[in-house]
């Protein structure tokens, strides 16, 4: 038996279809009202709690697994495979973008094609042992039949 959040996080996130992800301390924070006002997604963010805003990536990456969510940053230390396993993840992306318009342009493409993509069914974790590296050339890539 895990911690409440442990249990009940995938069934939250199944219920409300809402995109549930964990955006770290690098975030700009108009950035994150973006992602809950305009897409409507359910974000954890690190700043808004005192006792993570300094804590260590590696612990940002299982707290972020054990609450079932989405890792969203612009850190590219969590490109490192070998310290941020993707098949120890509930999925990470990691941005990069010039500036704040352009970082919300790909938050919106990420919604759109791997978050919730019309017609496809809703997934607890979409990108579950995955990792994303997005920036303004990035299209993503449709696995085979």
């Amino acid at each position: 038996m895990g911690t409440l959040s442990t249990e009940l996080g995938a069934a939250l996130s199944h219920a409300s279809g809402r995109p549930r992800v964990y955006a770290d301390a690098n975030l700009p924070a108009r950035s994150v009202a973006f992602m809950r006002d305009d897409l409507g997604w359910d974000v954890f963010f690190v700043m808004e709690h005192d006792d993570l805003r300094r804590a260590r990536d590696t612990h940002h990456f299982a707290l972020a697994r054990q609450m079932h969510r989405t890792l969203v940053t612009l850190d590219r230390d969590y490109n490192d495979d070998r310290r941020f396993p993707p098949t120890h993840s509930g999925g990470v992306i990691v941005f990069s973008a010039p500036d704040e318009r352009a970082l919300c342009l790909l938050l919106r493409r990420v919604d759109r094609l791997l978050l919730r993509p019309a017609g496809a069914p809703r997934a607890t974790l979409p990108l579950d042992g995955r990792k994303l590296q997005v920036h303004l050339d990035w299209s993503p890539v449709r696995p085979s039949p």
